[in-house]
C-alpha cells in the first residue's frame, strides 16, 4: 500500500534541507526507500506507510538542526533519522551503494560546496580531526594536510561547533625576523601565510572572508603572535609545524583552552631551521605526544600526493637521497661546474 504525506516548510528550512541541486532530498529518497517530490516549500513523501512516518520523522528532526546550524552535512542528514534497528540493515545497504561515505563528506556551502577525500589516508585525516582535539599530519607537500583541515575549521564554524578559527604558521622561512621588514604588519606577514590564503580563496567567496577577516572570526597570524593568549571555542591550524623550534612548538600547544581543536601540519622532509637549532619542535612533539590519549597522528607519503603525477617522483626521490645522506648534505645546492 502506497502512503501520501505533505510537509510545509518555511523558505529558510527548504533552503537548507533540500540541499544544493536538491542533493540532500535524493539522498533522503535513497536512505529512506521512499520517493519525495519537491514544489516550492512544500514536500510530499511517497512510499509504504512505516517509511513515510520514519520520513515525516526526519524532517522534524532537520527542521529543529536548521534553527541551530545554516548548512546541513551529509552526515546530519544521516543524523537526523529515527534510530530504528529494525530499518537499520537496510538503511547501511543504501548507504553503501551511495557514491560516497556519507560520513566523509566536508560541506563548505560556498565557493566549494562539498570536499570529498581522494585517498584513504585522507578519509582516515578527517574523521581523527573530527574525533580528537589534536590532530598531527605528517607527510609531503600536496596531500591535503593544511586544505582539508581549513576546510574543517570552515565546516564546524558554520555549524556553530567554535566561534573563531585561527590559521597559524612560523614567519621563519626566509630568516628574516619581522621587525627589519618593510611595511606594516600584515605587509610583512601575507608572504609567510600566503598558502593558507590560498586555501581560504578556493574555498570561501571574498566577500565571507574579508567580513569574517574584519569581525576576527578568522584569524591568519604568525606563529610568534600567539604567545600569552588562551583561544577558547576555537579551531586553531598549524601550517609548517616543521619550521617551529622545540619551544614554539610546546607554546602552540598550550595555547588550547576549552571546547577548542587544533591540527598540526607538516613535512619533516622540508625543514628550513638553522642547522643550529638541535631539532624541529615537530620532530620532538612526535616523540613527546605519540602515547598522549586525546592526540591522533596520521602519515602521509607520496601515494597521497594530490598534484601533478610527476611531484611524487619528485618527492620519492627527494626522500631517498635523505635518507641515504642526511639533512645536512649540501650536494644539491648546485650541479654545475665552476666555470673558470
Amino acid at each position: 500500500m502506497t502512503f501520501l504525506k505533505e510537509v510545509v516548510l518555511t523558505n529558510q528550512e527548504a533552503q537548507v534541507i533540500f540541499g544544493k541541486h536538491d542533493e540532500h532530498l535524493r539522498l533522503l529518497e535513497d536512505l529512506l526507500g521512499i520517493e519525495i517530490f519537491a514544489r516550492g516549500n512544500i514536500v510530499k513523501l511517497k512510499g509504504e506507510p512505516l517509511r513515510v512516518e520514519k520520513a515525516q520523522k526526519t524532517f522534524d528532526n532537520l527542521r529543529n538542526r536548521v534553527h541551530r546550524m545554516k548548512y546541513l552535512s551529509p552526515q546530519d542528514i544521516f543524523d537526523a533519522m529515527p534510530e530504528d534497528e529494525q530499518d537499520l540493515t537496510s538503511v547501511k545497504k543504501q548507504v553503501s551503494k551511495h557514491p560516497f561515505n556519507i560520513s566523509d563528506a566536508i560541506i563548505i556551502g560556498s565557493k566549494k560546496d562539498v570536499i570529498y577525500p581522494r585517498s584513504p589516508r585522507q578519509r582516515a585525516y578527517i574523521k581523527a580531526i573530527r574525533k580528537y582535539s589534536l590532530t598531527v599530519g605528517i607527510g609531503p607537500a600536496g596531500t591535503g594536510k593544511t586544505y582539508l583541515a581549513v576546510a574543517l575549521a570552515i565546516e564546524s564554524l558554520r555549524k556553530g561547533l567554535y566561534n573563531k578559527v585561527i590559521l597559524t604558521r612560523p614567519a621563519l622561512e626566509a630568516g628574516e625576523r619581522l621587525g627589519f621588514l618593510p611595511g606594516d604588519l600584515e605587509e610583512k606577514i601575507k608572504p609567510y601565510l600566503q598558502p593558507i590564503y590560498d586555501a581560504l580563496f578556493d574555498l570561501l567567496k571574498y566577500e565571507e572572508i574579508k567580513r569574517w577577516s574584519e569581525r576576527k572570526i578568522i584569524e591568519i597570524i604568525p606563529l610568534a603572535y600567539m604567545r600569552g593568549r588562551t583561544l577558547n571555542d576555537a579551531f586553531i591550524i598549524l601550517d609548517e609545524a616543521q619550521n617551529t623550534t622545540a619551544e614554539q612548538m610546546k607554546m602552540f600547544l598550550t595555547r588550547l583552552g576549552t571546547n577548542s581543536k587544533a591540527v598540526v601540519t607538516g613535512d619533516t622532509t622540508q625543514i628550513d631551521l638553522p642547522l643550529s637549532y638541535n631539532t624541529s619542535g615537530l620532530i620532538i612533539c612526535e616523540k613527546v605526544l605519540t602515547s598522549v590519549n586525546g592526540v591522533k597522528f596520521v602519515y602521509f607519503n607520496e601515494k597521497d600526493v594530490v598534484r601533478h603525477p610527476l611531484v611524487k617522483k619528485i618527492i620519492k626521490a627527494y626522500e631517498t637521497h635523505q635518507k641515504n645522506y642526511g639533512r645536512k648534505d649540501t650536494s644539491l645546492k648546485s650541479t654545475e661546474k665552476n666555470p673558470s
